[in-house]
């Protein structure tokens, strides 16, 4: 930022009704560092994002900001500076803390000073809208926050229409999740399912095929034409696709491995199939 602090403090004094001023034994700061654990009970659904980049995503998608947090020590450039000038807009609350609070929360080895509170988005089945080339993933007991995270990227990049979720084991609020997506968790829809013939049967409802990673399968995923509404089923990465899957017509696919190992981590997996999925329908930026 240009010359000193001089425009920051101008902006806090224009904000000091709004702005309070915290410390580390605060209960704002107490629930933050819960959120960031992610061991207590959520029933909101509210997650912590940290950083220039979610911060810019949440301003960017109108994302409702319960809470905003930040660090005067660290907002030393524009961009910076013009995040906080936003968020004192739309946030319901904002906390300014100290260097030293900060880093207590902050997961980084150099902070931007930013951290933000927010509710993770909701769908219901109702609210989903397919085209005639839609694309989906069901995610069918997936265990690892990190790879949700990277199928809800791959899903927002290939132009994917929603992730479907069974047997769910992560919390949708998982800060792994929130970054590892890069900000695709807050664009593509995540609706729940309460069992796996709930899922079927919506499929079958909306005319999607249905496809299955499966390291046994006959055919690899790149031999099939995709057409129409399709939808890839990927399982845990310890006990893979649930048995009720293969009581249908789904299809089963794999990537040829050529050298030692058997597979690859799903949330690659997942991705190599995506893009070839999007590129066969004709899915198109918007």
């Amino acid at each position: 930022m240009t010359g000193s602090f001089t425009d920051l403090n101008n902006l806090i004094e224009r904000n000091k009704t709004k702005i309070k001023f915290i410390g580390e034994r605060n209960e704002k700061i107490k629930q933050v560092k819960a959120l960031i654990a992610n061991t207590k009970p959520n029933p909101r659904r509210l997650f912590a994002a940290e950083g220039i980049w979610s911060a810019v995503k949440i301003i960017e998608l109108n994302i409702p900001v319960e809470s905003f947090i930040f660090c005067p020590q660290y907002i030393y450039s524009e961009q910076t500076y013009r995040i906080v000038e936003s968020m004192l807009k739309i946030a319901g609350e904002c906390f300014a803390v100290s260097d030293k609070v900060f880093d207590k929360l902050s997961e980084r080895d150099k902070a931007d000073g930013l951290l933000a509170v927010c509710g993770f988005p909701k769908y219901e089945i109702n609210q989903l809208r397919f085209g005639e080339n839609a694309l989906v993933v069901v995610l069918d007991g997936c265990e690892i926050p990190g790879n949700v995270g990277t199928i809800a990227r791959t899903c927002d990049g290939a132009g994917a229409d929603a992730i479907l979720l069974c047997n769910r084991r992560v919390r949708l609020t998982h800060p792994k999740i929130i970054k590892g997506s890069m900000g695709g968790a807050f664009t593509v829809p995540f609706v729940e399912f309460e069992t796996v013939a709930d899922c079927c049967a919506f499929l079958a409802q909306k005319n999607f095929s249905v496809f299955m990673a499966d390291t046994r399968a006959e055919k690899f995923y790149y031999e099939y034409e995709y057409k129409r509404r399709t939808a890839l089923v990927v399982g845990s990465e310890k006990y893979g696709i649930s048995r009720e899957w293969y009581d249908g017509n789904a299809k089963l696919l794999s990537i040829p491995m050529l050298g030692i190992c058997d597979s690859l981590n799903v949330g690659v997996a997942a991705s190599i199939i995506l893009y070839d999925m999007s590129v066969k329908l004709g899915i198109k930026r918007n």
